[in-house]
């Protein structure tokens, strides 16, 4: 099974509820988009700061997954977010997330969200902690 169907065939509510489609997926890289529709948007209606957050967040938990040993998983422990432009409803966003530094305690990871045109909607830099299997 590659890295791509790991995340496909692992439930993600929270990601299905989204909408977000998984394009790629490696240990250094996962790619994805979500439709803008108006049910994430805020008003006027542009994707809302915090669907952006969230596709970036669930990109990176993903990526760091695909880092874990058997038994191991990941939270969340920091997140920063630069809005650089709207993403209007109707569209579709495309996010890259890139590894930033993959470290046995912490990873980093860092989501580029663009537009159809590609113009940078919003830059997102995350920490992912590893947490060790309870004995």
């Amino acid at each position: 099974m590659n890295e791509l169907e790991k995340i496909r065939d692992n439930p993600l509510p929270f990601s299905d509820l989204l909408g977000i489609k998984f394009l790629s997926a490696s240990p250094e890289r996962v790619t994805a988009e979500m439709a803008v529709h108006k049910e994430l948007c805020t008003s006027p209606a542009v994707l809302h700061g915090g669907a952006i957050m969230s596709l970036a967040d669930t990109l990176g938990a993903c990526a760091t997954i695909l880092n874990l040993k058997d038994g191991q998983g990941t939270t969340t422990i920091e997140s920063k977010t630069n809005f650089l432009a709207p993403a209007p409803a109707g569209t579709t966003v495309r996010a890259e997330c890139s590894a930033i530094h993959r470290g046995k305690r912490t990873m980093v990871w860092q989501t580029r969200v663009t537009n159809a045109d590609g113009r940078l909607v919003a830059i997102v830099t995350q920490t992912q902690m590893v947490l060790e299997q309870k004995s």
